[in-house]
């Protein structure tokens, strides 16, 4: 497998995470916390970041991808140490952060014109992160507080 090829597959695998993670924090705010401001926020960010599958580079990725043969695609212990709401919120959020980062990373080897838009898109989850972590404060919820 070349170079490009492995690059084409992090971005694969990093763009899915972070759209899945925004899509189980957003059905949080909707379905459980029926907060309608923070699935708003939440839902804006993962079209923001649903702009970048136009990008030639994430086209391209897809048909390098390799569900099959991933080293990852088992259930890790860590996985299914899941108490509360929570804890599901914090990892998702945690989750997308970390993946976001990684495709600005790789963006910069592959299309650097769209660095800037995500790390905009870092940045607005940030945010984000604090006003769930206010709006869990504000009922005595623990976020990130996790048993193990």
């Amino acid at each position: 497998m070349n170079k490009l090829t492995k690059i084409l597959r992090v971005l694969d695998v990093n763009f899915n995470r972070s759209k899945e993670g925004l899509r189980v924090v957003e059905d949080i705010f909707r379905f459980v916390l029926e907060n309608e401001l923070l699935r708003k926020k939440t839902r804006r960010l993962r079209h923001k970041l649903n702009g970048l599958s136009h990008s030639q580079t994430l086209k391209k990725a897809i048909r390098h991808r390799d569900a099959d043969n991933d080293l990852g695609k088992g259930i890790d212990v860590l996985e299914m140490k899941r108490a509360t709401i929570a804890d599901v919120l914090y990892v998702n959020m945690q989750r997308v952060k970390e993946s976001t980062r990684v495709l600005e990373e790789f963006f910069k080897l592959t299309e650097p014109k769209l660095v800037r838009l995500i790390k905009s898109i870092r940045y607005d989850l940030y945010t984000l992160e604090k006003a769930i972590s206010m709006q869990f404060l504000s009922r005595g919820l623990a976020v990130g507080k996790r048993k193990n």
